[in-house]
């Protein structure tokens, strides 16, 4: 699993070619699309890249960002940010103010596509799809800590609407990399794709719109109610006439709860 990086400007297209001449399965073929392989950002500061799944054949696009700060020699945060449901791989990196909050804060930012633009990271169930969605995002996950020096006390979680759901389900199949997540307008404690004895030990932050027509208010409300249960380190902050996209991806305050919320918490001083 080799990653390639890709100039600016540059659309990743889909290797038909080379799946065909694999003998990849024809219900294989119909769940990537060319879209899925579009990208939303042109700032400079994101490097578009792919790697080869080896599981399929099938290049996969990712894109990163490097804080200009970023020394090999230490160790730098992490955060793998997972888009929304038919969002590009890349479009949480456009979130107002999103990159120079990472710039500031020295964090290194990874967006997965989760094999499809719908995806769902796995959550959704146990399909063949599903697993590419979940390899997907921990293929890309071991791409960049294998090549970045990343701080192991230092690796967050996020992300938006159906990223949200993503994020307590990848926290749960793989509790013991995170050291704090955090689900805007998506996901629940109380799916039934969520381990919570496995992630009660875990920093949450939920971010939410109070008139999210999308992902109800009060659901979320539940869902962090049984945080409390759970006696979980949990921060819950409500946007009174929050939609459910814009109140975060136009509104620099609110996405840097994100970045306040990560530099308060680390696995140096996290307690099960």
């Amino acid at each position: 699993m080799q990653a390639v990086r890709h100039p600016a400007g540059l659309v990743p297209t889909l290797a038909v070619a080379l799946l065909l001449a694999a003998g990849a399965a024809a219900d294989l073929l119909a769940q990537r699309e060319a879209r899925d392989d579009e990208y939303a950002v042109n700032d400079p500061r994101v490097q578009h890249r792919s790697y080869v799944m080896e599981e399929t054949g099938e290049t996969i696009p990712y894109a990163l960002f490097v804080p200009s700060s970023y020394d090999p020699a230490i160790p730098a945060p992490l955060m793998v940010s997972l888009h929304g449901a038919g969002r590009q791989y890349d479009w949480l990196m456009n979130y107002a103010g999103f990159l120079d909050l990472a710039e500031h804060h020295g964090y290194v930012v990874v967006t997965p596509l989760g094999y499809t633009r719908r995806g769902g990271y796995g959550y959704r169930g146990d399909t063949e799809q599903d697993r590419r969605a979940e390899q997907d995002v921990m293929n890309v996950f071991r791409l960049v800590t294998e090549e970045l020096n990343i701080d192991a006390n230092r690796i967050y979680l996020w992300g938006h609407s159906m990223g949200g759901a993503g994020t307590y389900y990848l926290a749960s199949r793989y509790p013991d990399i995170w050291a704090g997540l955090a689900a805007v307008a998506g996901g629940s404690m109380n799916a039934g794709y969520v381990d919570a004895a496995a992630i009660r030990h875990i920093p949450f932050l939920v971010l939410q719109g109070s008139d999210d027509r999308v992902v109800p208010t009060a659901g979320v409300r539940e869902s962090v109610a049984r945080m409390s249960e759970l006696g979980m380190r949990h921060l819950y902050v409500e946007i009174p006439g929050g939609d459910h996209s814009l109140f975060i991806s136009r509104n620099p305050k609110v996405v840097e709860h994100l970045f306040s919320f990560f530099n308060l918490v680390s696995k140096r001083h996290a307690g099960k």
